[in-house]
């Protein structure tokens, strides 16, 4: 039998931008994401642990006691040329586009589908990791994970709901990684 390699991916506490409903630049915690992450619950042992480029995700990890190696295929989704704006400032037509074809990205930064490859090469690379792995990261880096362990098209990508700070775990196996489970922040 095969060692388990078991990967816990932690959502980044909140921001305004996620609280305002914008697209992200590089913006740190708000108040109420170091109140999220100072109230949360502890990690437990953690053999490697990793997180995304950005402000937010290097603060959570740091907030959360976990001293995380940068990984730049752990970064959110390039929103190109709606970085800091609002989601009610998109055109229409645009944003239906990118909601509903994952290989469009009409704002000129990531497709849904690139951010998917990005996160399965990620994946791909833990397969000879061993242990107990957290990962501080970002909801749409989330949910590509989850896309990539239930094989599930890209499609599905805006279905999952990953809250600021929720947990996912998930199981690496001989030749699949498994979801074990998802909890809210």
């Amino acid at each position: 039998m095969s060692e388990v390699v078991r990967l816990t991916l932690v959502s980044h506490a909140m921001t305004d931008a996620t609280a305002a409903g914008r697209f992200p630049t590089d913006e740190p915690l708000n108040a109420l994401g170091h109140r999220q992450a100072d109230a949360a619950v502890e990690l437990g042992v953690i053999d490697t642990a990793y997180c995304g480029p950005e402000k937010r995700t290097r603060q959570t990890a740091e907030l959360l006691g976990v001293a995380a190696t940068v990984e730049p295929r752990l970064a959110d989704l390039d929103f190109g040329s709606w970085r800091g704006g609002v989601l009610g400032g998109v055109p229409p037509a645009d944003l239906a586009l990118w909601l509903t074809d994952p290989g469009r990205a009409p704002h000129g930064g990531e497709s849904v589908i690139d951010v998917v490859d990005r996160v399965r090469r990620w994946l791909d690379s833990l397969a000879p990791v061993r242990g107990r792995l957290v990962a501080v990261t970002h909801p749409a880096v989330i949910r590509a994970a989850i896309l990539v362990a239930l094989d599930a098209p890209p499609k599905s990508f805006w279905r999952i709901d990953i809250a600021p700070l929720s947990r996912t775990v998930m199981h690496f196996r001989g030749q699949a990684w498994t979801l074990r489970s998802s909890s809210g922040g």
